[in-house]
């Protein structure tokens, strides 16, 4: 650990341990990387995702079109707030909303497009968003696994949508050990939000000139414990200074898994990447024996997986419609491991 967190001792004897330098510093950096101004850091997905829909004033009884195709912990939260998960079917080359589908699932009741862009594959970005706007919807970017995806140029979380949401857990990149963030394209929801994610409170009136609690100083909005502490800033940042490296060696081993597929000769697809470059979460292939595939790079030394269970088997959404597109999707995908720390050389 010695030169690794060269300032860690300091962070933790320095009696500032809760949001305040390091989460600021997390932020800039944040927005820096990904070319926008109004990132807030929290101290997880799941309050990221909190903290967006009691800024946006969605709650229960309210619906929200989402892919059931996704990380439970992307859909979770809606359960939370009383707000009626509307599963749309995705498109089986990219495991991504199908957005003719989602046109389909639009009600009075529908609030916002929750669009999960799949193991880092980002998904019809464009169509999403102009099917949101002609119907007075707002596009949540679910980008828990996309970190560092391209579109068209643009960075995830810079694509024209209304609000993205990151994870910065351990599985994730960059990796704080655990943590999220939120991007608001409407400044006025970025200042909704911050005080959303500290139990309603605006710091800068809280106390009055003796530091004490403010008798003048309403609380307005309902708000949860949600923000980033130092430690996990911290390492944060140190992420971010490696990030374009870790990144560099997850695109050359998507380029050496295309090579290995060809060597081979396997007869699997690769998954669709049109218009984007890809973080390589994972590497997506689809086959057409699924079992056999996995098993396959296993005995190879590779841990293949299926990685996500789709979220409409679940009983808490309650809907188990069947959708043919998640089925055909899930029937096929497999993910070969791809990540920074994987070498296929090796």
């Amino acid at each position: 650990m010695p030169g690794k967190l060269p300032k860690l001792e300091l962070i933790l004897h320095s009696g500032e341990l809760s949001y305040g330098k390091w989460g600021h510093e997390f932020e800039k950096r944040l927005n820096d990387y990904i070319g926008f101004k109004n990132i807030l850091v929290t101290n997880s997905f799941n309050s990221a995702m909190l903290v967006v829909l009691t800024t946006l004033g969605i709650s229960q009884g309210d619906e929200i079109i989402a892919s059931p195709m996704s990380c439970l912990a992307s859909n979770q939260p809606f359960t939370c707030l009383g707000i009626k998960v509307v599963w749309a079917d995705i498109d089986p080359s990219t495991g991504t909303l199908n957005p003719d589908n989602v046109s389909c699932k639009i009600s009075s009741k529908t609030k916002a497009i929750f669009h999960n862009h799949h193991c880092g594959y980002l998904g019809y970005i464009d169509e999403i968003n102009a099917i949101a706007r002609n119907n007075g919807l707002y596009v949540i970017d679910d980008a828990i696994e996309a970190f560092g995806s391209v579109y068209k140029g643009n960075k995830i979380g810079n694509v024209g949508s209304d609000v993205s949401v990151f994870s910065f857990q351990t599985v994730r990149l960059p990796n704080s050990i655990d943590g999220g963030a939120v991007h608001f394209k409407d400044p006025i929801f970025t200042e909704k939000a911050k005080r959303v994610r500290d139990y309603g409170i605006d710091r800068n009136k809280f106390r009055n000139y003796l530091g004490e609690i403010s008798k003048t100083n309403d609380i307005f909005d309902s708000g949860y414990g949600a923000t980033l502490n130092e430690i996990n800033s911290y390492i944060g940042c140190l992420q971010l200074d490696q990030i374009d490296e870790l990144l560099f060696k997850q695109r050359n081993n998507a380029l050496a898994w295309e090579v290995f597929l060809k060597k081979n000769d396997l007869k699997v697809e690769i998954l669709s990447k049109a218009y984007q470059t890809p973080n390589y979460w994972i590497y997506g292939i689809l086959t057409p024996n699924k079992t056999d595939t996995i098993k396959y790079f296993r005995t190879k030394g590779y841990y293949a997986s299926g990685v996500h269970l789709p979220n409409n088997y679940y009983s808490v959404f309650g809907s188990k419609s069947e959708l043919l597109g998640v089925n055909d999707f899930y029937s096929k995908f497999v993910a070969l491991p791809c990540g920074w720390w994987f070498s296929l050389n090796d």
